[in-house]
């Protein structure tokens, strides 16, 4: 591939131009660890006022505020009642994955935009429950998958759009950590009734929007599943990580999750990730197609950028060639940045929601089937009712 050819995946940042005579009033709906990182990029905003916070702990909503610098901002004990006040154009939700679903269709069924953290909530029947709030309310619903704004990630979608792999037909993708169950602030990622789901939600998620948003996301037909949590079961993992030992006896999701995912278009999903593992990697990711295939170098959560330089693997004239596509420089703000950014634009513009619920519900579809498979001990039929 010529040098003019490579110059076609390269990126240019857009520079961002804030009208701040016209603010958004904004409330963050749960004040731990993912909070930070909203509250953070929504201060360097001018176009932002942070009026609300919620969370059902006592004094937590408060304590985040006064660590943050943030004077002014009303605390309330739970999303219901911050929401009920009325005094905001938009929540960021950041509560735990179990409370995710309710607290977004309260909030757009009182009119309210919704930027809502990944995963998108637990279960399919919770994802259309909140794609049919979102239709009914005509607000904004966009969910928080930042890596979408990264340049390396938006490089892989254009050389899969452009055609030159031809029709994909197999695709491996996943990834994890060799040592990373999350439990920096408690216990609240592993807990059932809280996490639900493990690894699959926290890093898995990302994983799966890198090579569905790069064809197009079609709908899964079937799943077979499989998940484990030997890790999290350990104590001995636990103490291993300076943590209580006692850790093991709450852990009751997933720390490991594989799947086998026939998709629209003949084309299979063979995924796997973890949040601990002997292993430093289960496999880059592949893309294959009949024309060329894609290689992107695994990371340990895909939640920023990918692992290396992307390679392509074509044969031309009767030769095998490669090319390397050099990285990307990171935006300078940030991804984080431009995921709060294009959600209040389209809060201010009246646009799309930049990361739209018709393709994460399919993510989390595939999640749940995933995890209901691996129940059933069977590969399971996957259903997305129109919304």
């Amino acid at each position: 591939m010529a040098k003019s050819d490579l110059d076609a995946f390269k990126f240019d940042q857009t520079e961002v131009v804030i009208d701040a005579s016209k603010k958004v009033r904004i409330g963050i709906i749960g004040t731990g660890w993912i909070a930070g990182s909203h509250l953070r990029e929504y201060l360097k905003m001018p176009d932002v006022e942070i009026v609300a916070g919620a969370d059902l702990i006592p004094g937590k909503a408060e304590k985040f505020f006064a660590e943050n610098g943030v004077e002014g901002a009303k605390c309330y004990p739970s999303h219901k009642e911050l929401i009920d006040a009325g005094e905001v154009d938009a929540v960021s939700i950041c509560t735990y994955n179990a409370t995710h679903a309710e607290c977004a269709i309260y909030a757009l069924e009182h009119g309210v935009n919704v930027l809502l953290e990944k995963p998108m909530c637990v279960t399919t029947e919770e994802a259309v429950a909140i794609c049919k709030a979102e239709k009914a309310s005509g607000k904004i619903l966009s969910i928080g998958f930042q890596p979408r704004f990264d340049n390396n990630m938006k490089m892989v979608k254009d050389i899969v759009q452009s055609g030159v792999l031809g029709d994909i037909y197999y695709i491996q993708t996943g990834g994890g950590r060799r040592h990373g169950i999350p439990t920096p602030f408690g216990t609240t990622f592993i807990e059932g009734d809280k996490g639900v789901i493990g690894a699959l939600g926290d890093i898995g998620c990302y994983s799966l929007d890198m090579v569905l948003n790069a064809i197009g996301y079609p709908k899964p037909l079937t799943v077979t599943g499989y998940v484990s949590n030997f890790f999290g079961k350990d104590p001995d993992y636990f103490v291993s990580e300076g943590k209580p030992a006692e850790y093991a006896d709450i852990f009751a999701v997933d720390d490991f999750g594989a799947a086998f995912v026939r998709l629209e278009g003949g084309i299979i999903l063979d995924f796997r990730i973890a949040w601990a593992m002997h292993l430093d990697t289960p496999g880059d990711t592949i893309i294959m197609g009949k024309k060329g295939s894609l290689r992107i170098p695994s990371t340990e959560c895909w939640n920023g950028t990918i692992g290396g330089p992307l390679k392509l693997y074509q044969r031309i004239g009767g030769k095998d060639v490669e090319t390397e596509f050099p990285m990307q420089a990171p935006l300078e703000e940030g991804c984080f940045y431009y995921k709060i950014r294009s959600f209040l634009d389209a809060v201010k513009n009246g646009g799309t929601a930049p990361i739209s619920s018709k393709e994460i519900i399919i993510n989390q579809a595939i999640i749940d089937a995933i995890n209901k498979s691996s129940k059933l001990g069977r590969e399971i039929e996957v259903e997305i009712p129109e919304i």
